[in-house]
């Protein structure tokens, strides 16, 4: 997933725009009309040839030709015809731009485009799908991938016609702007962007429901592209502006439009799809009034952790810090706070009560012990650090200065996490006998190399997939069951050129008998997080899985010779995030769901893993208290 620009948009020809887009930080553009005044299936070899040209000076790429092909509503013979001839001037230009990507429809525009009518209609559905036939046959054997636009036409009924016409690869052309006040949106918004981004193959970003001054509500940008990013879209997000406003020039419109692309682009790897696509709870704390001030260090993951801030009651960004000053004058600028590369500055604050460390995880103790020794609460993120020995001088630091330290392991605060454990607390599922645990994610060279390339050393990141990725549920599992006595693990580095694991396996066993198995691996060939769980007991069973080939997260619990989607004792989740249930720990005393100590815990079972991979493979006495 790439930001872009309909090159058109500017309101001038390609020519003049390209170094425009390129001075606001573009590398991709999309093409569509204006391009030496034709449309893009309407260059010649040699103009095609010159765009290929230009693009390599200014150092860019094509995205997707935004085409108008078959925007036509059930034409005649001869309309047919001039869409193929279309299609073939399409072809050529991707053979000539090496771009394969291209927007199109499906020759059905109807005049009300609030009906699902291809669903619900077969013969209206086969007569699309013939008409089409040849376009799709043609655009198969050139090797398209076509997205197709839900203009003039619900998204319903584009995913409809998909699936008629049999193509998996192709999807969505998504215009999030179009249909977003649907019925299907307002009875569920989370199922309905998840459902949508992950038949998605590009996105469009329109001036109205991005820019302000457009005067229409503005769309959960933050929300919609980091579950595009979860569900592993891979094509443009382009700027498509439609400038609503004529007084403000369709340059400096579309620039807008650019700009709230970047400020609501992901900044952490992609993790669980529904988490991304979740709308923020609406609650209220007594202490609004005297918010605890945070400030955020580290703004890779911790520019989400800052937008966290700014949405929880009771709590109030201060500012922000990273030694990357473009990444501290990018996060500092979208919040509307001061931003600094140097820590110090906001430790000798009286405002800021709490940091949260979200820098490398080999660097956490660094951060976390300077902060105490300043006097302010620390939030660190996960995994705590990269060895018990850190993690203990961290706690003997906050408890030595009386202040407050804890882990942000987010899981802990979802519901679905919260049942489990409530249901192993209840005795539900009788005596415990095994439990399996696998995530199956995909990660690139190109994210191993970010920032300096410290994910999957072991000094930085702590090793590799069971400490990054997987701790999430390694952490799940010991906040729900606790710690167990002993573990084995193996490990692997299968497909990426780095120091630890990529693919790795462990058994855990409990002293009273329940075994618990992982698995976790960040070579999975699809774009997701597929995770799943499974526990059994003596009388009861569950079984949670999302990502990968589920359209959403399915959780069923067994008991009583029958399976039900209804936990057995419903818990609603007390706090929104971890931010906000340590700004209630400072001011009320609040618990915290994950403290130091219990931060110290998972690391000490990751620690024996590690030393069981590392060494014969044998088993490992965990040892989760400090002494």
């Amino acid at each position: 997933m790439f930001p872009s620009i309909f090159t058109d948009e500017l309101a001038m020809d390609f020519v003049q725009a390209l170094p425009i887009i390129k001075s606001w930080g573009l590398k991709h553009v999309d093409l569509r009309g204006r391009i030496f005044g034709r449309a893009c299936e309407n260059l010649t070899d040699e103009q095609l040839a010159e765009i290929k040209k230009l693009l390599a000076q200014h150092e860019m790429s094509i995205g997707c030709f935004q085409s108008s092909l078959c925007k036509v509503h059930l034409p005649n013979a001869e309309g047919q015809r001039a869409e193929e001839k279309k299609l073939e001037g399409l072809i050529r230009a991707a053979d000539a731009l090496g771009c394969r990507l291209v927007r199109a429809f499906f020759y059905w525009q109807p005049e009300d485009d609030s009906k699902d009518v291809l669903a619900v209609r077969p013969d209206m559905m086969a007569k699309v799908t013939e008409m089409f036939l040849p376009i799709a046959e043609r655009a198969k054997a050139a090797g398209l991938t076509l997205a197709f636009e839900n203009c003039g036409v619900k998204p319903s009924e584009v995913l409809a016609f998909v699936d008629a016409i049999g193509e998996p690869s192709w999807g969505l052309a998504w215009d999030c702007n179009s249909h977003w006040d649907s019925p299907e949106r307002r009875a569920n918004e989370t199922e309905y962007i998840v459902n949508l981004a992950q038949r998605s193959r590009c996105i469009h970003v329109k001036a109205h429901g991005s820019v302000p001054e457009a005067g229409k509500e503005l769309l959960p940008w933050d929300r919609l592209l980091a579950t595009c990013a979860a569900a592993g879209v891979a094509g443009p997000v382009s700027a498509e502006t439609h400038n609503p406003i004529r007084t403000i020039s369709n340059e400096e419109m579309s620039h807008k439009v650019v700009k709230a692309i970047l400020a609501a682009w992901p900044t952490a790897a992609p993790g669980d799809i529904r988490s991304a696509a979740k709308p923020v709870r609406k609650v209220a704390r007594a202490y609004e009034g005297e918010p605890v001030g945070f400030v955020i260090v580290g703004l890779g993951m911790g520019h989400n952790r800052a937008r966290e801030i700014t949405q929880t009651p009771g709590a109030k960004l201060i500012g922000v810090c990273d030694l990357r000053e473009d990444r501290a004058k990018r996060s500092g600028e979208q919040f509307g706070v001061p931003y600094t590369t140097d820590l110090e500055y906001w430790l000798d604050r009286k405002d800021v009560e709490a940091i949260w460390d979200v820098v490398p995880t080999g660097a956490h103790a660094d951060i976390a012990l300077q902060a105490l020794e300043a006097g302010k609460h620390v939030l660190s993120t996960k995994p705590m650090e990269v060895s018990v020995a850190r993690c203990d001088m961290m706690i003997r630091k906050a408890e030595e200065k009386g202040l407050l330290l804890g882990v942000d392991f987010a899981r802990r605060f979802d519901a679905d996490a919260l049942e489990l454990k409530e249901a192993v607390a209840q005795g539900f599922f009788g005596r415990l006998l095994s439990g399996e645990a696998a995530a199956k994610i995909r990660r690139t060279m190109e994210y191993y190399n970010e920032n300096g390339g410290w994910r999957g050393t072991r000094r930085w990141d702590g090793g590799g997939v069971l400490s990054n990725q997987n701790v999430h549920t390694l952490d799940q599992l010991a906040f729900c069951f606790g710690v167990p006595e002993k573990v084995k693990c193996a490990i692997w580095t299968q497909d990426h050129a780095i120091e630890a694991e990529d693919t790795g396996t462990a058994i855990w066993q409990y002293a009273n008998g329940f075994v618990v198995t992982l698995y976790a691996t960040t070579c999975y060939p699809q774009p997701t997080w597929y995770s799943r769980m499974e526990i059994h007991g003596t009388e009861a069973a569950y079984s949670s899985a999302s990502g990968g080939f589920l359209d959403k997260r399915e959780t069923r619990w067994y008991s009583k010779g029958a399976w039900s989607m209804d936990a057995p004792y419903p818990v609603e989740a007390p706090w929104l995030n971890p931010g906000d249930n340590f700004a209630a720990a400072i001011r009320t005393g609040e618990p915290l769901l994950c403290t130091g100590r219990d931060g110290r815990r998972s690391q000490a079972i990751l620690e024996a893993m590690y030393k069981s991979a590392y060494g014969d493979g044998g088993w490992v006495t965990v040892e989760p208290e400090m002494k």
